[in-house]
């Protein structure tokens, strides 16, 4: 499978556009992504008591999205979309516990072809943290990884390269800690990373560290929530200081956003609902990108999308990509750069009635620790996803369930198709209605018909997608 892997990504990356030319080497990268973040929760767009002072100063210092996306209103999806620019429904990521599948082409595969050196830190979600498996880190393109399962709090059992490991100390701290040896070895050999940093907080239950919570004594039942949110911003403010130690901090793009939207009861999200659902509150994000030898500070209106991540760093790692596997991101260099006005291509979102898998960290890394303990290296081999490459089912190219929507800005259409097999349609100005409150598809009747066909010919596209059609055509 890996061979077929290897032969598209030699294929994807011989067949597009050369990447901007430049006389500095290839920047580093490292995306930071937090779990449960809405947009709301961090004081930079603020929020009345949250201390976040190192994001803070990242959005101060960076390139800072009022308007970032989720690519899906939960986790798993969200990742997926990062590690491939595609989203998650063609390749079967439905919801939280799905996998990648092996046939992927994954932002990590990618570097690695441009000389990078690869690492994940953090909460994984997107297959196994075992040995032998199709879809654990390693297998997707990860030289070194230090992963969950799924979220993770403090004093965690994570997985080095398979083999679980116990930890002490603060749950983010743990994964910057890891992500920072990894990235002095590399900067000490002069070689470029992709470094992955995926916390696990503010994912509940929340357990914040005592010092963290205590900030918050009195906010009710958010205390534990603020402080695990406070734990990953001092977590972001070590790896900021550690690339500045380096002297690499010019040299390193550092890209900053949250999985999806905020916690019903809890969360500040930016716009209606919240975590789950498809309308502002469940898809809106922070989101910044750092890069003090390129880019200058300031705030964008533009709208982007998890999906982004993945053709923008193909192209600052100077690699090639191509449309074998359609990409639903485009590349945020012009943006970068100061030369994006307006995007040009929407954002298409589906949340697909399929639902999500169990997959409970704490109580599997400590069966994969207690039986490796007895000497048995991988554990429970039905966690392994060995069938994670079968297409075992085909979906109707012509209906789409579930509720799936399209960002034209500042246009939002939204298509609900129920159990009854009964669509109803909802159209929204973003730029003068965030919360997505009045409902305009009568009024604007033609625009509506545009972006409906726009919406279900992308629709179609990504049914094709995960019914494997891509893959027959890179073979």
């Amino acid at each position: 499978m890996k061979l077929v892997v290897a032969i598209a990504v030699a294929v994807i990356l011989s067949s597009g556009v050369e990447s901007f030319s430049a006389d500095a080497p290839p920047p580093n990268i490292l995306l930071v992504m937090a779990d449960d973040q809405g947009w709301g929760d961090v004081a930079y767009n603020g929020h009345p008591v949250l201390k976040t002072p190192n994001l803070d100063a990242m959005a101060a210092a960076g390139l800072r999205f009022d308007r970032f996306y989720a690519a899906h209103p939960v986790c798993s999806p969200t990742r997926g979309a990062v590690m491939t620019g595609r989203h998650p429904n063609r390749f079967g990521c439905f919801s939280w516990g799905h996998t990648l599948r092996p046939q992927e082409i994954t932002i990590a595969e990618a570097l690695k072809t441009a000389g990078y050196s690869t690492g994940h830190f953090g909460k994984w979600h997107l297959g196994s943290i075992q040995k032998t498996s199709p879809v654990n880190p390693g297998a997707s393109g990860f030289d070194r990884w230090l992963s969950a399962y799924n979220f993770y709090d403090n004093d965690p059992i994570l997985s080095r390269e398979g083999i679980a490991t116990q930890f002490q100390g603060e749950s983010s701290q743990v994964a910057a800690d890891a992500a920072i040896e990894f990235m002095r070895e590399q900067t000490a050999k002069k070689q470029p990373f992709l470094a992955v940093v995926w916390f696990g907080s503010p994912h509940n239950p929340h357990k914040a560290a005592a010092e963290d919570a205590a900030l918050y004594k009195a906010e009710g039942k958010k205390p534990d929530f603020l402080g695990e949110i406070t734990g990953l911003d001092r977590a972001v403010g070590t790896l900021r200081s550690a690339l500045r130690e380096m002297k690499i901090e010019r040299d390193t793009v550092v890209w900053y956003t949250s999985d999806n939207g905020g916690l019903p009861n809890l969360g500040s999200t930016g716009g209606r609902g919240n975590k789950a659902a498809i309308y502002e509150g469940g898809l809106r994000v922070p989101g910044i990108i750092e890069w003090p030898g390129r880019i200058a500070p300031r705030v964008t209106n533009i709208p982007a999308c998890s999906e982004d991540i993945f053709p923008t760093v193909v192209e600052l790692a100077r690699t090639k990509t191509g449309s074998q596997h359609p990409l639903d991101g485009i590349s945020l260099v012009p943006l970068i750069d100061g030369k994006m006005t307006a995007r040009e291509k929407p954002l298409g979102f589906w949340n697909h009635p399929t639902g999500g898998i169990g997959t409970p960290h704490d109580k599997w890394a400590s069966e994969l620790f207690a039986a490796q303990k007895s000497g048995d290296e991988i554990g429970d081999k039905s966690r392994l996803v060995l069938d994670a490459a079968e297409i075992k089912r085909q979906y109707p190219e012509d209906s789409f369930p579930g509720h799936s929507a399209w960002n034209a800005w500042p246009w939002k259409l939204h298509r609900i198709h129920n159990k009854n097999d009964v669509v109803k349609w909802e159209l929204y100005n973003l730029a003068d209605d965030p919360q997505e409150a009045t409902e305009l598809s009568k009024q604007e009747s033609d625009r509506t018909r545009r972006m409906q066909t726009e919406l279900e010919a992308w629709l179609a596209s990504v049914t094709r997608s995960l019914n494997g059609k891509d893959y027959a055509t890179s073979r």
